[in-house]
């Protein structure tokens, strides 16, 4: 279908790839990766006829259409949002306004007439084509994307100019989606896309009936869509089959072999030039010599390419707070007449990693910024325990930053008892290096700065990180580097995030913003799916008064077939699902003693009579906690029998 050959291409006196071959086939479901700077989004503008080959060539099938999704830029005025992804039917429109015009006409021949013979005849041909490409349901299919890709309906009459930037660039997503081409180039398609979109974008990409090429820095995104990976490395593209995760294994063992290669050789050569230096001077040994010399001049050398820069930091590690981290009652946040959150009760415990999920717009912002105390709630309390030190990351951190000041001046006044050295070395691991630690702040790009806050934050220690799309302009190395971190950080995090793979492997419980209210999940972004799924809002150690719902039953982890009997309970788990069971089941071992404790606390603070308004919420809150131990003790054992099982099946 479309054919890249011996493909090379310069970026000034760069040379970003050579030699470069891929075929793409009509069923390509493919991941471009590769480090930052390798040329990515410059293959996906020579594939879609956006930008030229330095060397080789591109052959491309008669007739087929590429539809292109950039990474910014695109700005879409004059029409409503409906309007705008309706034009992309505009052919199909033509073809149902012509039968509107032949059934008139129709209605006025002769049905003997050669006219009306020619009519019905271009009637039915057309009818065949517009009913093929199901014309008759237009609206419905722009509809159904529109409210994918999250706007509600009253967005769908809204001028495209009234939208932002991201927001934009969906309308710019569901055109390319309802076009439905050959080939879709995507780059960075979900930089604009909460959790929700994100997840209905991936259904739809596996249904979606033609090939696709996509960039991506979220690694579950690519996971459930792809099928193979193409990466630029070392100035080559490489195929790999599978998922991203099968690339990562497949990658480790192609570079074991690519060393062992090397080693092998620089065996060779060393035995060879040992031979040619001893005998070199012995005209007995002449002939011999000559052919080891001719032998190492044909050995086409091994180069092993230096590993790519790759972010490397820890947090420091904090004092340590009280118990409780953070106690939130009846809280409330208004803007004008909006009301944004209504009556939230929570509390947030030492040690907590607390992911906060829900459609953009619903408050998880302003939840965390409250959180921060920079901004103060309508109504309601929310106080910090004993030594709690908050340090709040936002999403848009660069924008406090003075883009007069230098980088390294900056960071020093944050951090005045740190050594220059230290501080350069630390800027090196967010990949400034150089004299890159002295450009003034402005005139970094967006993502660069954000990098930078980041780098800031670990020079002033706190206990109580609040993250705000931490994740945003890193790469997938950098996130993975990241995820480290913050997993061994002995703090209390709370985050934002709208990668699906870093919220499953750091979250201990799931905050839900939906309709002004909390909702609390024990477990990790799969967790929170199963059991809203169920239809389980379960409170525990953050107890929340807007649930309505206690006392619900842990999701069991169900393993063994229904058909069979006793003898076959035990069934083998997939790896990955194997690891999350694990990490929980060590995760609710420890939380079991602090909930225990909780409740010997409760149950000691009611001895002491305070008001009787204490003395109710300490007895719901006990009623909580017993809660929370039924439902751990409950999931302890479940999980428990699935792991005994592991080792006999």
């Amino acid at each position: 279908m479309l054919q890249l050959s011996g493909a090379g291409k310069r970026y000034g006196p760069r040379l970003l790839f050579e030699d470069a071959n891929w075929l793409i086939t009509p069923d390509e479901r493919t991941a471009l990766v590769g480090a930052n700077g390798t040329g990515k989004s410059t293959i996906m503008k020579v594939l879609a006829d956006l930008d030229s080959l330095d060397y080789g060539s591109v052959q491309r099938t008669r007739g087929m259409t590429i539809g292109y999704l950039p990474q910014d830029g695109l700005a879409l005025t004059g029409r409503t949002v409906f309007e705008e992804c309706l034009s992309v039917f505009d052919e199909l429109r033509g073809i149902e306004q012509e039968l509107e015009d032949l059934s008139v006409s129709l209605a006025d021949l002769e049905h003997n007439s050669a006219a009306y013979h020619a009519a019905a005849e271009r009637f039915s041909m057309l009818e065949s084509r517009f009913r093929a490409h199901d014309g008759y349901a237009l609206d419905a299919q722009v509809g159904a994307v529109l409210t994918g890709l999250g706007f509600g309906k009253e967005d769908w009459s809204r001028r495209t100019e009234e939208f932002s930037g991201g927001w934009q660039m969906r309308i710019a997503l569901g055109k390319l989606l309802l076009q439905k081409p050959d080939l879709l180039l995507l780059d960075e398609p979900t930089n604009h896309l909460d959790l929700e979109t994100r997840n209905w974008l991936e259904d739809y990409l596996r249904n979606y009936p033609n090939g696709f090429i996509i960039i991506s820095h979220d690694r579950y995104f690519l996971d459930v869509t792809v099928t193979k990976v193409v990466e630029i490395w070392n100035k080559q593209l490489h195929s790999y089959s599978g998922n991203y995760e099968k690339y990562l294994t497949q990658k480790d063992e192609r570079r074991a072999q690519l060393e062992a290669a090397y080693k092998n050789q620089r065996d060779q050569i060393e035995h060879l030039e040992t031979f040619i230096n001893r005998f070199r001077a012995q005209a007995t040994k002449a002939k011999q010599v000559q052919s080891r010399i001719k032998e190492l001049e044909k050995i086409e050398r091994i180069e092993i390419p230096e590993e790519e820069k790759a972010i490397h930091f820890t947090f420091p590690q904090p004092p340590p707070s009280g118990r409780t981290v953070v106690e939130v009652s009846g809280l409330v946040k208004n803007y004008d007449a909006k009301q944004v959150l209504k009556n939230v009760s929570f509390t947030i415990d030492r040690g907590d990693r607390i992911a906060l999920v829900g459609a953009n717009g619903a408050g998880k912002s302003t939840l965390i910024r409250l959180l921060t105390g920079v901004e103060p709630p309508t109504a309601g309390t929310l106080k910090l325990g004993h030594n709690v030190l908050a340090e709040y990351f936002a999403q848009d951190q660069y924008k406090v930053l003075d883009g007069e000041a230098r980088m390294l001046d900056d960071i020093g006044r944050t951090a005045p008892k740190v050594s220059q050295t230290e501080l350069r070395s630390l800027l090196g691991c967010f990949l400034f290096s150089g004299d890159d630690v002295f450009k003034p702040l402005g005139v970094l790009s967006g993502g660069e700065r954000n990098r930078y806050a980041l780098a800031r934050i670990l020079v002033s220690p706190a206990n109580f990180l609040l993250l705000d799309e931490p994740t945003n302009h890193l790469d997938l190395r950098a996130k993975d580097v990241l995820l480290e971190a913050v997993n061994s950080f002995t703090g209390t995090v709370v985050f934002v995030s709208h990668d699906r793979y870093f919220i499953d492997r750091l979250a201990t419980r799931v905050l839900e913003v939906e309709g002004g209210h909390v909702h609390v999940y024990p477990g990790n972004y799969e967790d929170y799916l199963y059991r809203k799924e169920s239809g389980g809002v379960v409170a525990g150690a953050l107890p929340s008064s807007t649930n309505g719902q206690h006392g619900m039953k842990a999701a069991a982890v169900t393993v063994a077939d229904p058909e069979s009997g006793e003898k076959d309970k035990a069934k083998r788990v997939n790896p990955i699902k194997l690891r999350q069971i694990q990490e929980r089941y060590a995760f609710i071992e420890e939380e079991i003693p602090r909930v225990e404790a909780s409740i010997a606390d409760t149950e000691q603070a009611l001895g002491l009579f305070v008001s009787m308004e204490e003395t109710q919420r300490l007895t719901k809150q006990l009623e909580d906690l017993r809660t929370r131990n039924q439902v751990l003790t409950s999931e302890w054992e479940e999980l428990m029998q699935v792991l005994e099982g592991q080792s006999t099946a």
